[in-house]
C-alpha cells in the first residue's frame, strides 16, 4: 500500500512538474510581413535583441545554447527568436528547449521566407544568418552578422542599449 502511494505521489509529482514546464514555454507566432513591425511595437521604449536564426544553419544551431545560456543568466532579457527557414514545428520546439529557449518569444516562418520578409525587417538584408539586431529604446537598431558574442550583447544591454 505505501508503495503505490509512493508511486502516484511521484506520478502526480511528474505531472505537476510537466504542466509547470509546459505554463513556461512561449507560444510559436508565424511570422508574417507585418509581424516585424507588431514586435517593435510591442516592445518600443525598452532595449529588445532580435536574434534570426535557422535549423537549416550550422552557426546559428551552435549559437543557440548560448542564447539560452544568456537568458538564464539574465531572466528578464527582452530576447525574440525569429526562425527563417522552412522546418517541422516539433524539430523547432524540441531544438528551443534543448537550448534553454521554450520561454524566449519565438516567432517562425509562416511561409518561406523571401525577399519581401526580409525587407520587411531590413530592406538591405541579403537573408545571411544568424543575424543579430539590437534595438535601443529609441529605436536605433544595430546589427551583428554571423554568430553574436554574448559578451557584446551584454555590454549594449548595460550601457548602450539603455
Amino acid at each position: 500500500m505505501n508503495r503505490l502511494f509512493l508511486m502516484l505521489r511521484a506520478g502526480t509529482w511528474v505531472l505537476l512538474a510537466a504542466v509547470s514546464g509546459a505554463a513556461q514555454a512561449a507560444p510559436e507566432r508565424a511570422f508574417e510581413r507585418d509581424s516585424y513591425a507588431q514586435i517593435r511595437a510591442s516592445h518600443a521604449g525598452r532595449p529588445l535583441v532580435v536574434h534570426l536564426w535557422g535549423m537549416t544553419c550550422g552557426p546559428c544551431l551552435v549559437e543557440l545554447p548560448q542564447w539560452g545560456a544568456l537568458l538564464r543568466k539574465r531572466p528578464q532579457l527582452p530576447l525574440v527568436l525569429i526562425q527563417v527557414d522552412a522546418s517541422a514545428p516539433a524539430a523547432r520546439t524540441q531544438r528551443l528547449a534543448a537550448a534553454g529557449l521554450a520561454r524566449a518569444e519565438n516567432w517562425s516562418a509562416a511561409s518561406e521566407f523571401d525577399e519581401f520578409l526580409r525587407a520587411s525587417i531590413d530592406p538591405l538584408w541579403p537573408g545571411d544568418m544568424p543575424r543579430t539586431l539590437l534595438i535601443s529604446p529609441s529605436g536605433e537598431v544595430k546589427t551583428i552578422r554571423g554568430a553574436a558574442k554574448p559578451a557584446e550583447v551584454e555590454q549594449w544591454l548595460d550601457g548602450a542599449g539603455r
